[in-house]
């Protein structure tokens, strides 16, 4: 069997609501980041996933992903692992695209990275180490982290660099799998929202 990574993204919180980077900052879920985060545990002990037994299960250490990962069922075989926090942003922590484009005109998280964070480089290290990771054994993986990491994660599982992680989108409490097709990765499902529904 060929491992496939399933990337469940944390529910909604204040900041995401409103479009502020939120990388180390530790913030709860709203209500509706409650609700989304059981509606995604009740589909994933529904067929066809049926709690997934024998999945390994990690989770970021934040509380927003952590907290997901409590309420959909999963913390009592979850390990935590700084590897999947949040991007670094730095100086450019709780704003917005649209203050940042204010001091700089035409900024891409993608392409531009950010001042006193972590470099594009660092980013698509820690996502090479979830790789790695959900690759070296004949069983899937289970993560719940945040929207940038998931990003980079998909973009390095596809062999493409981080960058492409622009060109992805992710919702709040969505399910993805990174999976193979034909001997190659692939993606299987993406930013799937159907149990918020």
């Amino acid at each position: 069997m060929a491992p496939r990574i399933l990337l469940a993204r944390h529910g909604q919180t204040e900041w995401s609501l409103l479009g502020r980077h939120t990388g180390r900052t530790d913030i709860p879920l709203l209500d509706e980041g409650v609700r989304g985060a059981k509606l995604l545990g009740e589909r994933l002990h529904r067929a066809p996933w049926q709690g997934l037994p024998g999945v390994e299960v990690r989770t970021s250490p934040l509380i927003r992903a952590s907290e997901t990962c409590a309420l959909a069922g999963f913390a009592d075989r979850a390990s935590p692992w700084d590897a999947l926090m949040e991007y670094d942003y730095g100086a450019y922590e709780g704003l917005t695209t649209e203050q940042i484009h204010a001091q700089r005109p035409g900024w891409l998280l993608w392409r531009d990275g950010v001042p006193d964070g972590e470099t594009l480089a660092q980013v698509s290290e820690r996502a090479d180490a979830v790789v790695e990771w959900a690759r070296s054994a004949d069983r899937d993986v289970l993560v719940f982290a945040h929207g940038h990491i998931l990003r980079a994660i998909a973009a390095r599982w596809l062999g493409e660099d981080v960058s492409f992680g622009a060109r992805v989108k992710l919702a709040p409490t969505s399910l993805s799998v990174l999976d193979w097709a034909y001997g190659k990765p692939a993606l299987a499902r993406w930013n799937d929202t159907g149990h918020l529904e």
